[in-house]
């Protein structure tokens, strides 16, 4: 048994394709197709069912790929100890991100990061919340940043900071001459939401417990773009909660429909989280730098905040 045929077999169950998993491991399909099947004697058990499209692995199978992902996690750490020693930052960061954090932090990290490290790489995916902990546990990402608390034994969070909620408002709304809003407040209103398996719209529904949902007469609208939830405001009345730094995206006429909440304001925790195993320090430690950089100081304080639940 090599470690070749376990990130082979790693590869195909990740891709559930022959074909994709030969390309991304930089061989020939029956060059991987033979080595897969090399293990599979070897083991004497069939670790794929070739007959069904999408390859999904047997029973069997399923429990020897979860073996040769810790195997392969495991190995990776004797690199990671010898680059973990050395005083530059260099080498491959696999990072998850939830889209509703993405757009308003990353763009000024990634550009100061590839500034500063020449010889890093990083590789950034936009995923749920609930596939970024998938992934992080599969040793698919190396790091996530989402919202927290997660209360997962297995996921080590470092808080990073605590952006405010804040209403995005129609002009229609009576709720538009307000300086300032409460949850009650929105009791009224058809709020616009994320689609399921996005942590804010649990986050929203738990701060607005009592709301209407964004279906009006003859229409159930599903979106993953806090840009969209603003447009759907803008052109079809109603509101929706958006963060706080996605308001400088915003032009003026968008920003006077903002209104913040009284005390004690309802925030996200935004956090850096890895598996508990995770051995890139230098690296994640130079990433966790480079995002509080950027955010306002006011944000890294949780004082006087209502943190709200995912």
């Amino acid at each position: 048994m090599t470690l070749v045929q376990l990130e082979y077999i790693v590869a195909v169950d990740t891709y559930r394709s022959f074909v994709t998993a030969a390309d991304k491991c930089f061989v020939t399909q029956p060059t991987l197709s033979m080595q897969v099947q090399k293990l599979e004697e070897l083991l004497s058990v069939k670790i794929f069912d070739r007959s069904k499209q999408p390859v999904t692995p047997t029973e069997i199978g399923a429990q020897v790929i979860a073996q040769a992902r810790i195997i392969l996690q495991e190995s990776g750490k004797v690199k990671e100890l010898i680059s973990s020693q050395q005083q530059d930052v260099l080498g491959e960061l696999r990072i998850g991100v939830i889209p509703t954090v993405a757009p308003y932090v990353l763009p000024e990290v990634i550009s100061a990061m590839l500034e500063k490290y020449p010889e890093l790489k990083l590789m950034i995916w936009e995923y749920t919340t609930e596939d970024i902990i998938h992934h992080l546990k599969t040793g698919i990402l190396d790091c996530g940043i989402l919202a927290t608390p997660l209360t997962d034994s297995n996921i080590i969070e470092m808080p990073l900071y605590y952006e405010n909620f804040v209403s995005y408002i129609s002009k229609n709304s009576k709720l538009y001459k307000k300086k300032a809003v409460d949850a009650e407040d929105l009791n009224d209103e058809n709020i616009w939401l994320l689609n399921e398996g996005h942590c804010m719209r649990n986050q929203v529904l738990n701060i607005c417990r009592s709301t209407k949902n964004n279906r009006l007469q003859g229409l159930e609208y599903n979106t993953g773009s806090v840009e969209t939830l603003v447009r759907m405001v803008d052109l079809n009345g109603g509101a929706t909660l958006l963060p706080e730094l996605a308001i400088a995206e915003l032009n003026a006429k968008q920003t006077s429909k903002i209104r913040y909440f009284k005390s004690p304001e309802p925030v996200r925790e935004i956090s850096l989280v890895t598996h508990k195993n995770f051995i890139k320090k230098r690296m994640l430690n130079a990433l966790k730098e480079e995002i509080l950089e950027i955010i306002p100081k006011a944000m890294k304080q949780r004082k006087k905040k209502d943190v709200i639940g995912i």
